[in-house]
């Protein structure tokens, strides 16, 4: 399996024509303003060992992705444990998070406990930790959508397989009923290890991408090959690190196309948010696009 990286040409490509777009937009799409091209990948890389060939915006657009309206446009987390101060990322804080990267309107439901929920469980050979099962978790996922919801995110800080003969997985969703689970478990650095220096804003950081990645699939954007972005697929937690916690051009436009914002208003939330967080490498890249999106 070889991996051909895009070319500059090809990278426009995907993005679409820009003309008859706002001309804030058209810069907001800008590749020459702070985007990196997507390098090529090692070979435990997700690229090296997943043939994928991309999703450009007009692809996205001919694959009639579910798209908020104005009566579906609240996106739900539902917390499937306890998240005690400590123990993992704040709900509250991923809320405010996801509101300011999808400017949508985002509310947290009262906690089911999955101990509680007759979902199937094991526990791991390897780790000794509890498993829960997938296929369960989503089931009773899409029996909770609410009238008026666009999509509804399981957060658990347990550890989850999708079936039998895997190992682990993060997460799973099913788009077309606009559910998913992810878990937060394994981006814990104490699941590997008994002292983990840092620990609280690594995990933030860590369960911020992972919520945004996982969302925008139910949005129906498919992995990135053509930038750095934060829609790079990832085989592994190094690979999932180097991520950046925002969206190039290419799938920025889709979720434009998807959502409609000022991309302005965008930038200064998710500019505030990364502030109170201490996300000071993305601070500095969102001011590089406030700055481009003002002429300077």
């Amino acid at each position: 399996m070889c991996f051909s990286l895009a070319g500059e040409e090809e990278r426009r490509a995907a993005i679409g024509p820009t003309e008859g777009l706002p001309y804030t937009m058209k810069k907001a799409f800008d590749p020459s303003a702070g985007f990196e091209p997507i390098a090529a990948p090692g070979p435990h890389d997700w690229l090296a060992n997943h043939l994928e060939s991309g999703q450009t915006a007009e692809e996205f657009v001919r694959s009639r992705p579910k798209r908020p309206d104005t009566r579906r446009r609240t996106i739900y987390l539902q917390p499937l444990d306890e998240f005690p101060t400590g123990s993992g990322p704040s709900p509250e804080t991923l809320k405010l998070f996801a509101k300011a990267f999808f400017t949508m309107e985002v509310r947290i439901l009262p906690v089911v406990h999955l101990d509680s929920s007759n979902i199937r469980s094991r526990i791991h050979p390897g780790t000794g930790h509890r498993q829960f099962l997938t296929g369960d978790i989503l089931k009773l996922l899409a029996r909770r959508l609410l009238p008026g919801s666009y999509c509804l995110v399981g957060i658990t800080l347990h550890d989850l397989y999708p079936d039998p003969s895997w190992n682990f997985v993060f997460g799973e969703a099913l788009p077309e009923k606009g559910v998913g689970i992810y878990s937060f478990a394994r981006y814990d650095p104490l699941f590997y290890e008994a002292k983990a220096p840092g620990r609280e804003p690594l995990m933030l950081r860590r369960s911020c991408k992972v919520l945004a990645h996982e969302t925008s699939h139910l949005f129906g954007i498919a992995h990135c090959i053509y930038f750095r972005c934060l829609m790079n697929g990832s085989n592994h937690l190094g690979e999932s690190d180097s991520r950046p916690l925002h969206l190039c051009p290419v799938d920025l436009r889709k979720l434009y196309g998807s959502i409609g914002f000022d991309p302005v208003e965008r930038y200064l939330q998710l500019c505030a948010f990364c502030r109170e967080v201490g996300f000071d490498d993305e601070v500095r890249w969102t001011e590089v696009q406030l700055a481009h999106l003002a002429g300077c």
